[in-house]
């Protein structure tokens, strides 16, 4: 994984946060879902770079590639 997605339980409550940053991976990936570009999600929040955009979007496939498997615990 890149280090430019970091989890901090001191920052944003410990959601995934563009390393460096206060802006969280779901933020940019809100952009990106409405239809923002790359570019303009990096006009929006110019601490971004192109390269801690596509890092939210490699950390967000990543986890969708996790399969995940509930137990009936008596």
């Amino acid at each position: 994984m890149s280090d430019r997605v970091s989890i901090d339980p001191e920052v944003n409550g410990g959601k995934p946060t563009v390393t460096g940053t206060r802006v969280s991976v779901q933020t940019v990936l809100g952009h990106l879902s409405a239809g923002d570009s790359v570019e303009e999600v990096v006009d929006a929040y110019p601490r971004l770079t192109r390269e801690d955009v596509l890092a939210c979007l490699e950390y967000a496939a990543r986890l969708a590639g996790h399969s995940v498997t509930f137990e009936k615990i008596a």
